[in-house]
C-alpha cells in the first residue's frame, strides 16, 4: 500500500468557480487540487487528482485505486452520487477505504439528492464545508 490518495470529481465539478457559485463556492478545481496538494505535504501524503465528466472513467479510477494499492480515494462523484449502482459496485469491489466529498451539503437540498449511492459504501463523508471539506477528508483519509 502506498502514501497516495486519490482523489476524484465527477461531472461538472471542472466548472467550479463559476457554475452556481452561492451553491459550490468560487474555488475552482485547480484552486482545490492546489490547495490540497498543501495538506497532503503536511500529512506526508501523496495525492493523484482527477476529473471526468464520465462515469465509466470513475469506475476505471476506482480499479486503478485498488491496483496501485492507494491507501484511499477522496470522491466527490456530484450527480453520480445519486444515480449510480455501477459506483456504488465498483467502491464494494476495490477494498480502498472511500470518503464521499460534497461541497454542499445534500441534506438540504432537493429530495433526490438525499440519496447516495456512493454513501453506502463509503467509510466516511464530509458534506457543506465547500473547498475546505477536501482538507477535512484528506486528514480523515490520512487516520486510516
Amino acid at each position: 500500500m502506498t502514501d497516495t490518495v486519490f482523489v476524484l470529481n465527477g461531472p461538472n465539478l471542472n466548472l467550479l468557480g463559476t457554475r452556481e457559485p452561492e451553491i459550490y463556492g468560487s474555488d475552482t478545481l485547480a484552486d482545490i487540487e492546489a490547495m490540497l496538494g498543501g495538506k497532503a505535504r503536511e500529512l506526508g501524503l501523496e495525492i493523484d487528482f482527477r476529473q471526468t465528466n464520465h462515469e465509466g472513467v470513475l469506475v476505471d479510477w476506482l480499479h486503478e485505486a485498488r491496483s496501485t494499492g492507494a491507501k484511499a480515494v477522496l470522491l466527490n462523484a456530484a450527480a453520480y452520487t445519486h444515480t449510480s449502482v455501477a459506483l456504488l459496485d465498483a467502491i464494494k469491489a476495490i477494498g480502498v477505504p472511500v470518503i464521499e466529498v460534497h461541497l454542499s451539503d445534500p441534506a438540504t437540498r432537493e429530495g433526490f439528492r438525499h440519496l447516495s449511492y456512493v454513501g453506502m459504501a463509503a467509510v466516511d463523508e464530509v458534506k457543506g464545508l465547500g473547498a475546505r471539506g477536501y482538507a477535512v477528508a484528506l486528514e480523515k483519509a490520512a487516520a486510516l
